[in-house]
């Protein structure tokens, strides 16, 4: 009788496990209005296993979203999204948004200021740009989380 509850609780305990996977995959991506990158990265994400989502938003309303996240204005891309409380600015590898929900960091975020040639949704990487992807702290501070060398052409 005992190992018949156990069996139970443990059939009951499996889809909420489940359940918190998924909800760690899932990000929400608020895009600029027509933009043809942010369309790449966020199909980047997908290939990458992310369960994703997007809106589309133009000039103050986009921006007003990345103030109300706290997206500092210097670290500022074309899209801006968010997952379990962080916020992803610009095209950052999924590798970084891994090791950010594997690390947990005190952190508002990531982010790829500007859009450099070669990162996710950006061009072949084999012919990137060096570009840093940035730990955004709470109080608008930030280091760099991770560095990417520029690739060779091949």
């Amino acid at each position: 009788m005992n190992s018949a509850l156990l069996i139970s609780l443990a059939l009951l305990a499996a889809p909420l496990s489940l359940g918190a996977e998924e909800a760690s995959s899932a990000i929400h991506v608020v895009e600029g209005q027509g933009c043809e990158c942010c369309t790449k990265w966020t199909e980047y994400l997908q290939q990458q296993g992310f369960d994703v989502t997007s809106e589309e938003r133009f000039g103050v309303l986009l921006f007003q979203h990345k103030i109300d996240l706290g997206v500092p204005a210097e670290h500022s891309s074309c899209h801006t999204g968010q997952i379990d409380g962080y916020f992803l600015e610009g095209h950052v590898p999924a590798e970084d948004i891994r090791r950010l929900l594997e690390e947990r960091p005190d952190a508002a975020g990531l982010a790829v200021p500007g859009m450099p040639y070669g990162s996710p949704g950006m061009g072949p990487e084999a012919k990137r740009e060096a570009y840093d992807v940035l730990l955004i702290r709470k109080d608008g501070s930030s280091e760099v989380f991770t560095s990417y060398p520029a690739g060779n052409s091949i």
